[in-house]
């Protein structure tokens, strides 16, 4: 058995951030290398994503266990894996698609092919005795010579799925524009703590949502946009030049019936959505936009992507679900400019960085994203980087899970410039 061999396949049921169920996998090869990875889950999820197996039936976990996806590791996928080379990641990848036969994964669970997939490729890179970043860059395999730490997109306030604060958009964002990683995370911290001191002396809650942002009653939208440029202001930054904005509108979670439920009083066409974040974006230093249209309104995606897409980044997340079909629909289409990648929405590492590849290509900017349901794994930290994403979207500044992840990037760059 040569010494990168699969040697053992080990699933666990695990907590998410949440509270609730998911998947961790643990890899050990022939040498005694050793990888584990953790799969995370999300609250606003596209219709087009990959299936997240659960065992509804079951009182467990008011059924969200994942006992069967455990299951699936265990047996089938641990047996049919074993004494593979763990460095040929696309053979296994493709065996383990192969194994489930379902075009979405719904057989045999999205969470547990992910789960192996991801530790498979972390103790391939401890046997190879590379950081994962390092092991993903030349898995990638294209002539990429420089390292580029991504831009952080932090989420300081929530809404949507994300938390009860009655707005809909989903999550508002600041974008630390400063040279080194290290200082956008000092700058992001710095502005969230100041979000907080000004929140308690408004008399709001300063609890933190599930990605670890904080979740004022604001009436509108507009309201939350001049709360955060004060901060920002108040933290000794100018908005525009220190800090940009960005949001996830998450567009999707309030269409019905071709309309846009965005207030509780009244409904909006496409245009008319169109039209409101085009205001948005005229007032406030917005940057980038993602999900601002329903997963299948491509019409209007087209129309925003030509209304805005020459000065900002038209990020599609539903739209896409890390898809390559789905991808390529868009770009046939000139629809957004961006893609938002979610190794959860498609399951497996090299299908992650076929869309990558694809949206590179095309000139598309490429943003690496937790999920509201995470885990300590850092996983997509190593893959921002391996990859020279233009962003990582890893949540607020509070919370270990999401923190991880930046403290990550952190520890990557000064690795590098260490070198």
């Amino acid at each position: 058995m040569q010494k990168s061999a699969i040697k053992s396949i080990v699933a666990s049921e695990i907590l998410d951030s949440r509270g609730n169920p998911t998947v961790k996998v643990e890899v050990r090869l022939a040498d005694g290398s050793y990888g584990w990875a953790s799969v995370p889950s999300g609250a606003s999820t596209g219709i087009h994503e990959a299936w997240e197996l659960r065992d509804t039936t079951s009182k467990r976990y008011q059924g969200k266990g994942v006992l069967k996806a455990v299951k699936n590791v265990n047996t089938l996928f641990a047996r049919a894996l074993r004494g593979m080379d763990a460095t040929a990641q696309r053979k296994i990848d493709e065996m383990l698609c192969q194994l489930d036969g379902t075009p979405n994964k719904k057989k045999l669970g999205a969470n547990a092919i992910l789960g192996v997939s991801l530790a498979v490729a972390h103790a391939a890179a401890a046997s190879r005795k590379q950081p994962l970043y390092r092991y993903i860059r030349a898995l990638w395999n294209r002539k990429e010579t420089k390292w580029q730490m991504p831009q952080p997109t932090m989420n300081v306030i929530n809404g949507g799925r994300h938390a009860n604060s009655g707005l809909n958009v989903q999550e508002i964002m600041i974008l630390p524009l400063a040279k080194k990683f290290a200082e956008r995370v000092r700058m992001g911290a710095e502005v969230f703590q100041t979000l907080k001191s000004m929140g308690a002396k408004a008399g709001y809650s300063v609890a933190v949502g599930d990605e670890g942002g904080f979740a004022p009653p604001f009436k509108a939208e507009e309201e939350a946009f001049e709360f955060l440029v004060r901060a920002i202001e108040k933290s000794g930054y100018k908005p525009g030049k220190d800090f940009s904005l960005a949001l996830d509108i998450a567009a999707s979670e309030f269409y019905k019936d071709g309309k846009y439920a965005l207030h509780a009083d009244h409904t909006l066409t496409g245009e008319e959505m169109i039209e409101t974040v085009n205001k948005w974006c005229k007032k406030y230093p917005f940057v980038s936009i993602e999900d601002p249209l329903a997963e299948d309104d491509w019409e209007n995606w087209a129309k925003i992507t030509s209304t805005l897409g020459s000065k900002h980044v038209i990020v599609g997340d539903d739209l896409f679900v890390t898809n390559t079909q789905r991808l390529q629909m868009g770009i046939d289409r000139g629809v957004a400019n961006a893609i938002l990648i979610k190794v959860n929405q498609i399951g497996t590492l090299t299908e992650t960085l076929d869309a990558i590849t694809l949206a590179k290509k095309h000139g598309y900017k490429v943003s690496v994203s937790h999920r509201s349901g995470e885990t300590v794994d850092t996983t997509i930290a190593d893959l921002a980087v391996a990859v020279n994403a233009d962003y990582l979207k890893a949540g607020s500044l509070s919370r270990s899970e999401r923190v991880e992840k930046y403290n990550r990037v952190m520890a990557i760059e000064a690795e590098l410039a260490a070198r």
